[in-house]
């Protein structure tokens, strides 16, 4: 492929948003070890996939010897797997090549990876001091980091499905204003919709009111409304943060791994960063169910919108009382029979011209059957 500069490089593979870890300590490496491994053909994603995975075990080994030496060693080595875990996305999106199994192969590998450093940087530790702490802080470990990936693509798939809750109601809805107002389909584009999360994502520093209006009010389902009203001052602390691609959520599951496995080890107070590390984790994870849950409520809000009935002609309500019933009889009825059941305006010599006779047979019959079928019932009094 042809030589491509570092910024270039950059632009085109990393992404908008990103852990500051990957940020800071991850990013300016693995953009110029891409840009030597891109050369390579045989290089391929899932390639170093595999590799981050033995990287990793070989950073399991040394955890596991315990002495000080070996977790230094343990840690630059988990760096190490991480770096090459970026880099075959990195990879994938500079040539084009990722596949649905190689984001699979990814996700598995990252969890046996962190299963495997954890049994084996707390075991070592529990074998040359006896503390059974650690062993309860392998068992943390592994189910923080489970709890953490579960619950972040179970939100994922729940907002999806509002989202397409949403798109499906209101194309309903709009097919049904416009076959009772008789018109054409429109085109394409009128139908759709827009999410204010899409909106933010691709226009980061700009204000959500002045997105809404671009967009157009009507158009535009905002989905974090009652997050944003709460705290208004997100968005300014989201905005600086993003002029950097720091995503706001701070503590994630990639800044877990790396206190635990790198900053632990390096600093010889594996028990201490695992347990504040494991508490900052959890305070994130409650702010994000926290504004999951308000989004929610954005959610049947908007739904209760979109139920109640359009407005203009139309739209008939439905009627279960008697004058309902014969009120909806009477604005059935055409206008030119109401008008031939309309009596004439008498005039001052009304009075001596007979009245018709009135006809009889089979259609005063059936006209008399047909109006007690809309005459309301009768109380008793």
């Amino acid at each position: 492929m042809a030589k491509l500069s570092l910024r270039a490089v950059q632009k085109l593979t990393c992404k908008k948003r990103d852990a500051w870890w990957t940020v800071i300590l991850v990013d300016p490496v693995a953009t110029r070890m891409l840009i030597v491994m891109a050369r390579f053909n045989f290089i391929t994603p899932n390639r170093v996939t595999w590799a981050a995975l033995f990287v990793g075990l070989g950073s399991a080994g040394f955890f596991l010897k315990g002495d000080l030496q070996s977790l230094i060693i343990g840690a630059a080595l988990y760096h190490l797997s991480f770096i090459l875990d970026c880099i075959d996305g990195k990879l994938a999106r500079l040539k084009g090549n990722g596949t649905v199994f190689g984001g699979w192969l990814d996700y598995v590998f990252d969890r046996i990876r962190v299963l495997f450093c954890a049994l084996a940087l707390m075991g070592g530790q529990y074998l040359r001091n006896g503390d059974e702490r650690f062993l309860l802080a392998a068992l943390m470990v592994v189910f923080l980091d489970m709890l953490r990936y579960v619950d972040a693509l179970q939100i994922y798939k729940m907002r999806m499905s509002m989202r397409t809750k949403i798109e499906k109601v209101t194309r309903e809805r709009q097919e049904a204003e416009r076959a009772a107002a008789d018109e054409t389909p429109a085109e394409p584009e009128a139908q759709q919709i827009r999410f204010m999360e899409d909106l933010l994502r691709e226009n980061p520093e700009a204000e959500a009111e002045v997105l809404k209006e671009q967009a157009g009010a009507g158009h535009v389902v905002d989905l974090h409304a009652q997050f944003r009203h709460r705290f208004p001052w997100y968005l300014r602390v989201r905005q600086a943060l993003l002029r950097s691609r720091i995503r706001p959520h701070l503590v994630s599951g990639i800044e877990f791994q790396m206190f635990v496995f790198i900053v632990g080890p390096l600093i010889g107070r594996i028990l201490l960063t695992t347990v504040v590390s494991a508490i900052l984790l959890g305070i994130f994870e409650l702010i994000i169910m926290y504004k999951f849950w308000l989004s929610t409520r954005d959610f049947t809000q908007v739904m209760a919108e979109l139920a109640q009935p359009p407005s203009g002609a139309g739209s008939i309500a439905p009627t279960s009382t008697g004058a309902g019933t014969a009120g909806a009889c009477r604005a059935t009825r055409s206008p030119a029979r109401s008008s031939r059941r309309r009596r004439p305006t008498r005039t001052p010599d009304s009075s001596r011209t007979p009245s018709p006779t009135p006809r009889t047979g089979h259609r005063t019959n059936s006209r008399r059957r047909r109006s007690s079928r809309c005459r309301p019932p009768r109380t008793s009094r």
